[in-house]
C-alpha cells in the first residue's frame, strides 16, 4: 500500500543539499531562476532602497542581485553551508551581510524598506509562518514593500501546500497592504506589495 504522507525536508535536509553542492537548484545558471530574479527585481520598485532584508537567501543568487539594488542589504539563512555561499556571493558588496538565522527568529537590524523572501514560506508549518509574519510585520518600515516569490507547483518536500502561500501569508501580518505588482509563469509567481 502506498503511503501519502509527506516528507518534509528540515533544515538539516537543507544543510546537506548545500553540502553536496552550492547550486543544487541551479539558480545561478538556470534561465528560468534568472528571469524570477528580474521579476524581484521589478516587484521592488523604481530606484535605490536604503534597506533590504532577504530572508532565506540559499546560496546568494538572489543576494547578489538585491545588493546592487540596496544601500544596505541583510541576507538571512538557517543553514550554515547556505549563509557562507551566500557570503562569498557578497564578497564584492562591502554594504552586504549575510547572518545564520533559523527562521522564525529575532530578525536583523532595523526597520526595512524592503523584506525579500523567495522560497521559503511553504517549507515552514503553520505557527512559524504565524510567528514569521509577526516578526516581518515589525521589521517593515511605513510605506515599504514586501516581495513574495514562490513555486506555484507542489513539491513531495514541502510542510504546506503551494497554492495560496502568499495569501496566507499576507493574512497573517496584521497590517493593511496593497498588492503593487504581480508576475506569473508556469512554475512561479512574484508578488510586490506596498505596506
Amino acid at each position: 500500500m502506498k503511503s501519502n504522507t509527506r516528507r518534509a525536508i528540515d533544515l538539516a535536509g537543507f544543510e546537506a543539499k548545500f553540502r553536496a553542492g552550492p547550486d543544487p537548484w541551479q539558480t545561478f545558471t538556470a534561465r528560468d531562476e534568472a528571469i524570477k530574479r528580474h521579476r524581484i527585481l521589478r516587484a521592488l520598485g523604481n530606484g535605490p532602497i536604503a534597506r533590504i532584508l532577504e530572508l532565506g537567501s540559499g546560496n546568494g543568487s538572489n543576494s547578489q542581485a538585491l545588493a546592487r539594488r540596496a544601500l544596505k542589504l541583510q541576507a538571512c539563512d538557517g543553514s550554515a553551508s547556505a549563509t557562507q555561499l551566500t557570503r562569498q556571493a557578497l564578497a564584492n558588496a562591502p554594504h552586504a551581510q549575510a547572518w545564520q538565522i533559523e527562521l522564525p527568529a529575532h530578525l536583523p537590524g532595523h526597520r526595512f524598506e524592503a523584506v525579500v523572501i523567495a522560497e521559503l514560506l511553504y517549507y515552514l508549518d503553520h505557527r512559524a509562518m504565524q510567528r514569521l509574519a509577526g516578526d516581518v510585520t515589525k521589521a517593515l518600515a511605513p510605506g515599504a514593500r514586501l516581495v513574495l516569490a514562490h513555486h506555484q507547483i507542489e513539491f513531495p518536500d514541502n510542510t504546506q501546500r503551494t497554492a495560496g502561500i502568499h495569501e496566507r501569508f499576507i493574512g497573517m501580518l496584521g497590517r493593511p497592504v496593497k498588492l503593487a505588482r504581480r508576475f506569473r509563469r508556469q512554475r512561479w509567481r512574484v508578488d510586490g506589495y506596498r505596506c
